[in-house]
């Protein structure tokens, strides 16, 4: 129950390669030697991590911009998973937002369900028919320590990272003895653009910060072994238990008093 060895007849699937941590998914699995297929909408950025990762290690790299945002675009991308021996698929395509939920754009506020859950949970029922019929195969969900409670004032981010939680660990079991996993990394603070572009760098925490690199390399030693949860980084580790078991009537007006603190809305 795990990522099976490297094949050239199957690939890998990274969706949001672009950058952060999908980018260095695709260098720790190219050093591997995984073929792989990198999915993100900026061709640019795509076209040159290909060729960097593909001329370093000697791998076979595939490039397809799409914006998976958008229904036709995942279904052109569902189509080649089901179609085509995956070996693994790394969905990590996702933005967070954050404010007070009612002053925020409704339209990007669904766009972002839309990216972080529904566009998920597409991609990977395409692929697993394939993967078990072959009795091998591994799925990696990016979900976040910010899934294991609300969030005031990232409630939609929060909510579609509580919803890759939970599916992933339902359908994690649901494969068992088929030779696939589901493996569901939950980060907590990684220094990569999308706190620049969720506006959320209130909400990181220093001390909790892992590297891109360690989080995509914990991500693949647990698609490696068929784990089911990943949490990379012990301070990350200890904020998700407290998430997990902390009374609610303390821990959210403790969220939303050290959001005020931080420069965040006032409520």
């Amino acid at each position: 129950m795990s990522l099976p060895k490297p094949d050239i007849q199957t690939t890998v699937v990274i969706t949001g390669a672009s950058s952060g941590i999908g980018a260095e998914l695709a260098r720790g699995l190219a050093r591997r030697g995984f073929p792989l297929l990198l999915v993100a909408r900026r061709r640019e950025r795509l076209d040159e991590l290909a060729n960097d990762v593909g001329q370093e290690y000697s791998v076979a790299v595939e490039v397809l911009p799409l914006d998976l945002s958008d229904g036709k675009a995942r279904a052109k991308l569902a189509s080649r998973l089901r179609s085509e021996p995956i070996a693994g698929l790394c969905n990590s395509a996702g933005f967070g937002t954050s404010g007070v939920f009612h002053e925020l754009p409704v339209e990007r506020e669904s766009e972002e369900v839309t990216l972080n859950a529904l566009a998920l949970m597409e991609l990977t029922h395409a692929t697993l028919p394939g993967m078990v019929d072959r009795g091998a195969g591994a799925v990696m969900n990016i979900a976040s320590i910010a899934g294991f409670q609300p969030v005031p004032f990232m409630a939609v981010y929060s909510a579609t990272k509580a919803f890759v939680q939970t599916f992933s660990e339902a359908v994690h079991e649901e494969l068992h003895g088929t030779g696939v996993s589901v493996t569901c990394l939950c980060p907590g603070p990684v220094p990569t653009e999308w706190a620049e572009i969720a506006n959320a760098e209130r909400f990181s925490i220093p001390i909790a910060q892992v590297s891109p690199r360690d989080v995509a390399e914990a991500a693949i030693g647990g698609m490696l072994a068929g784990r089911r949860t990943v949490v990379p980084g012990v301070v990350p580790k200890v904020v998700s238990t407290g998430g997990r078991f902390a009374p609610r009537s303390l821990l959210l007006p403790g969220i939303r008093i050290g959001n005020r603190f931080r420069g965040g809305p006032k409520s």
